[in-house]
């Protein structure tokens, strides 16, 4: 296995899945200014995988594309983790699974921008920007929601009970990350999860929300195991691609 390669995919499929959980909402927000603004975080993922895997593909050296990778491969092949594939529910529920991904996403750019891999640490420094915006876009939304109405509070907290037991995963290590840490491809996470749960603490105290207590950890998506919910995300991501192979506009 290259790591490289499955490092890539890693952090291109968690940008495919909720950048096209993201475009679901188009038409749809709540308010148009969200509408639109969901719409273009959208946009920001989507450019973030063209990129991861455009990146990946060129390391695999097998002669595929960045379309390639996010239209022609397997379920079981997909990367992701499970947080960013679950289902959009409410608007509370889109911005509580934005929020945690948010935060840990700029933390880890923050990291790979010093990483000795230009390639990498140039796709961080241009995401950071984004991300950025994201986080801050998402925690605004999480307090405004969990510090208003009692429905407000209500909401957000059961979303954030339901989401809570994906978190664990987005600090999945395995061999892969070692290989990569050891070679000096990428910086060590050391203190990734710990200055996670800090930036998430105390906008969720703002919110007056409270962080769930058990212990309950759902993973596998770093491992091709997946939700049941990937698949009707596949069939509606690939199939223009699985019906007219080689289309383009």
């Amino acid at each position: 296995m290259n790591a490289l390669f499955e490092y890539l995919i890693r952090l291109g499929d968690d940008s495919l899945i909720i950048g096209h959980r993201l475009s679901e909402w188009c038409g749809h927000g709540p308010v148009l200014e969200e509408d639109i603004a969901m719409t273009n975080l959208s946009l920001d993922f989507i450019g973030q995988t063209a990129s991861l895997l455009k990146y990946a593909g060129e390391v695999e050296g097998k002669g595929r594309t960045e379309d390639d990778l996010a239209y022609l491969r397997c379920d079981r092949e997909y990367k992701n983790i499970l947080l960013v594939e679950q289902p959009n529910g409410d608007f509370g529920m889109t911005m509580m699974r934005q929020f945690l991904f948010d935060a840990y996403r700029k933390l880890l750019f923050e990291r790979l921008v010093n990483a000795k891999d230009e390639t990498i640490a140039a796709i961080a420094e241009k995401s950071l920007k984004e991300t950025k915006y994201h986080f801050k876009h998402s925690s605004e939304w999480i307090i405004r929601l969990g510090d208003g109405t009692e429905e407000s509070n209500r909401r957000v907290q059961d979303s954030l009970d339901t989401l809570w037991r994906y978190t664990s995963e987005l600090f999945y290590t395995d061999a892969v990350d070692a290989e990569l840490i050891a070679a000096g491809t990428i910086p060590s996470m050391e203190g990734l999860e710990e200055d996670w749960e800090k930036s998430v603490g105390e906008v969720l105290s703002e919110a007056t929300l409270t962080i769930p207590t058990n212990n309950w950890k759902q993973e596998g998506g770093r491992k091709g195991m997946h939700s049941e919910h990937l698949g009707y995300i596949l069939a509606e991501l690939q199939y223009m691609q699985r019906a007219y192979p080689g289309l383009e506009w």
